[in-house]
């Protein structure tokens, strides 16, 4: 079991490594001007499957070279101090990029890390394995080779004898093994390690919070799009709203995959509640006027946690957003909202993450808690196994992971102080 981290420790810790730095007011935007005394930036190095228009890379690294909107204005306080790049497809950004910057790119990831010198002289590193031509394996996971940047990245850490924090961009793995060990890999090497989605922090529609420590009766998600690339992004949002349950989280011991009719029986027998789903499916723009129940394409994934929680997310191809529904036990009507992706200005959403990695690059620190990213990693990635499986349940011991959740606002609320 992975250990327990308790949030006051944790917070006052933070706390103290902010000290006076300033990342903006209680109701500014990330794409506010800079304040008068900016914090320095810290250099990063980025390593990376593919850089072309509107990956990962771009919506995340170009913010670092161009500007929060990619228009030349006022960005995070980070510089990009060089580049690993694996693939160069058609539409490649990543060399003009590198010449319009000045920002160096080298052929491996340990001479990105140490800038072609002879020791580690960035702050930090962010890891994308996302797009590009890889293989994919028989329970449709794209085999990306996040394992293999995290490795290189933490033996160059070793071979310097320095240390710097890492942010791993979605979930590491993909496949449970991987990310378990570099999970472990982080923690022996003492790496501050924090990844996850851009969704948690997006905008929501209407814009919804639970306090933390709340009483929850119930809680329902909805996802998109492909079970393994986006079944990610539903379970962190889902999982960012049910880590506030009273208890903290102590994580999952059972997940099953489930298709066709026995998708509709969990609701029909009260498995999970009726109520919510109508209210988080009430929540989510639709594609056209489909039923989702005479898709056949609709999936779910239906887990248990440690403390008797029922966790339910259905992926649905009749809907084009992630959403959420929960049911305080104090409250007679459930809350529901989508967690929306705007396009413009450059995909907002992946502002709010940056600002979050900012954050931990200047502290040392994660911002928050990497447990849970490794905790809907699990989740997918068994779910994944159920369904190749057949749809067996599975008993998850792995997946009993303890943690206390930080406090951190979504947008367009990203620049309040974490206080203890």
């Amino acid at each position: 079991m992975m250990p327990t981290l308790r949030r006051r420790d944790y917070l006052k810790t933070l706390a103290g490594s902010l000290g006076g730095l300033s990342l903006g007011g209680p109701r500014s935007s990330a794409f506010a001007a800079a304040p008068a005394e900016s914090p320095a930036k810290k250099s990063i190095a980025a390593i990376v499957t593919v850089y072309h228009h509107n990956s990962h890379a771009d919506v995340l690294l170009t913010k670092i070279l161009e500007g929060w909107k990619h228009d030349g204005g006022p960005g995070p306080a980070l510089s990009l101090a060089s580049m690993y790049v694996e693939q160069f497809p058609k539409g490649d950004m990543a060399r003009d990029m590198s010449a319009k910057h000045g920002v160096p790119m080298f052929e491996s990831i340990e001479q990105a890390i140490t800038v072609g010198s002879d020791g580690i002289p960035v702050d930090g590193v962010i890891l994308i394995g996302e797009h590009g031509n890889y293989p994919w394996n028989e329970k449709e996971q794209h085999l990306y080779p996040r394992r293999r940047f995290f490795a290189e990245t933490t033996d160059t850490f070793a071979k310097y004898g320095r240390v710097v924090p890492v942010f791993h961009d979605k979930h590491p793995g993909p496949q449970w093994d991987d990310a378990k060990w570099m999970y472990d890999r982080a923690r022996e090497m003492k790496v501050p390690f924090m990844a996850g989605s851009s969704l948690p922090v997006s905008f929501r529609e209407p814009d919804l919070s639970i306090p933390m420590g709340s009483e929850l009766e119930g809680a329902v998600g909805i996802g998109y799009s492909g079970l393994d690339v986006y079944g990610f992004h539903a379970l962190e949002c889902y999982q960012a709203f049910v880590e506030r349950r009273r208890g903290a989280e102590q994580g999952v011991k059972s997940v099953q995959f489930h298709e066709g009719p026995d998708v509709w029986r969990v609701l029909d027998d009260g498995t999970v509640s009726g109520e919510l789903f109508e209210a988080a499916l009430a929540a989510t723009p639709h594609r056209g006027k489909v039923d989702p129940r005479d898709d056949p394409r609709s999936a779910l994934f239906l887990f248990e946690y440690v403390d008797g929680f029922t966790g339910a997310l259905f992926m649905l191809q009749t809907v084009n957003r992630s959403a959420v529904a929960v049911k305080l036990s104090n409250e007679s009507e459930p809350r529901a909202c989508h967690f929306a992706e705007r396009p413009e200005p450059r995909y907002p959403h992946f502002a709010y993450l940056l600002k979050a990695i900012e954050r931990m690059m200047h502290t040392g620190r994660p911002t928050y808690r990497v447990e849970r990213t490794m905790l809907t990693a699990g989740i997918l990635d068994r779910a994944l196994t159920s369904r190749h499986e057949g749809g067996r349940k599975l008993d998850t011991p792995e997946l009993q992971i303890a943690y206390e959740p930080v406090d951190y606002p979504h947008a367009p609320q990203p620049d309040l102080l974490l206080q203890p």
